[in-house]
């Protein structure tokens, strides 16, 4: 999901050495990724009210502006650093929309974004339900990546946020740990936690 690693450092670097050029390709290349892991995130209450675009925008605009101070000391990952940025946008967000349309959102709602409509879906879901996706018709496909949906969507915000982080955004333990202020073993315990939770839910006692 996230470019290549070393041509964001190289990018970095230039940014750094004052290329206005690999300023706007770093923000660029990541443009796309950040919609993703915003629009896994946006309450589908409010999708009506805010497109994932016009946060994606003020992202990569704060970004830019404290892009200075960022090559100067970078404590994470640049793309780390993006998501944190993002993920107070997101927040602010539905704060903001919550607040102003109390009584037109329905925060029980199921998550269903365009970002879940993927291969990642099937491959987690397969891997849950111990079933072989090659022959499975596209009503099964379809139905298991609903049931998917519907099970990430009962987890508590600390077990799913896991669950996006590691399977649809495809972060690494290490950097699961590095977002969340974690140590790796405790994000290695919780993604096990979340995963042993999704599995009940996906397949109830018979």
């Amino acid at each position: 999901m996230w470019p290549d690693a070393t041509n964001t450092q190289e990018l970095l670097d230039q940014a750094k050495a004052g290329n206005a050029d690999a300023i706007e390709q770093l923000l660029a290349k990541h443009r796309e990724p950040i919609r993703r892991m915003i629009d896994l995130r946006l309450d589908p209450a409010i999708v009506q009210r805010l497109d994932a675009s016009d946060v994606v925008q003020e992202v990569l605009i704060e970004a830019s502006r404290r892009l200075k101070d960022y090559l100067k000391a970078p404590t994470m990952p640049f793309h780390l650093w993006l998501r944190h940025i993002a993920k107070d946008h997101v927040i602010d967000a539905h704060r903001r929309h919550h607040q102003a349309q109390k009584r037109g959102v329905n925060r029980e709602q199921p998550i269903h974004r365009p970002a879940w409509s993927e291969r990642s879906s099937l491959d987690l879901a397969g891997q849950l339900l111990d079933q072989d996706l090659t022959p499975a018709s596209a009503a099964i496909q379809q139905e298991m990546q609903n049931r998917l949906r519907d099970a990430i969507a009962q987890l508590d915000e600390d077990d799913r946020e896991v669950i996006l982080m590691r399977h649809y955004e495809m972060l690494a333990n290490q950097e699961v740990a590095s977002s969340l202020g974690l140590t790796e073993a405790a994000a290695s315990m919780r993604y096990l936690r979340a995963v042993r939770k999704l599995r009940d839910l996906l397949t109830p006692p018979s």
